[in-house]
């Protein structure tokens, strides 16, 4: 399913919703939370299909930014090993067609709210320029 650029962040975000376990952002929030899913632009953003052919539609990257608490080595592991799973999982059910590289090695992000684990997935969706 292609979606308009204008709306993918919004659609990809509901997809990976979980209420409850985790919160889910379309966009890089003012303050990053533990246990949150962000949906942020990547580099390069669009990679435009064929410059003479316009009714093809660009593919949009996307960072899958996924935190977790930072409490302890073995339980943070299983926290954010859980939290990938998850996400692809909720990624692999929906309608979104899209392409993913490998997850990044967890890190320590230090944050005004706090200490936390964090990981990413590139992915790739081809959409429309509407």
């Amino acid at each position: 399913m292609a979606v308009a650029l204008t709306t993918v962040r919004s659609t990809i975000a509901t997809a990976l919703t979980n209420a409850g376990v985790w919160s889910t952002f379309s966009y890089p929030p003012p303050q990053i939370l533990a246990n949150s899913v962000i949906v942020a632009p990547s580099d390069p953003y669009l990679t435009p299909s064929n410059n003479s052919q316009s009714s093809l539609g660009p593919l949009a990257n996307f960072k899958i930014i996924m935190t977790v608490p930072y409490l302890d080595n073995q339980g943070n592991l299983k926290g954010i090993e859980e939290t990938m799973v998850a996400v692809f999982s909720r990624l692999a059910s929906s309608a979104i067609v899209f392409n993913i590289t490998s997850a990044s090695a967890p890190a320590v992000l230090d944050a005004p709210s706090g200490s936390m684990l964090t990981s990413d997935f590139t992915i790739s969706v081809q959409t429309t320029w509407s």
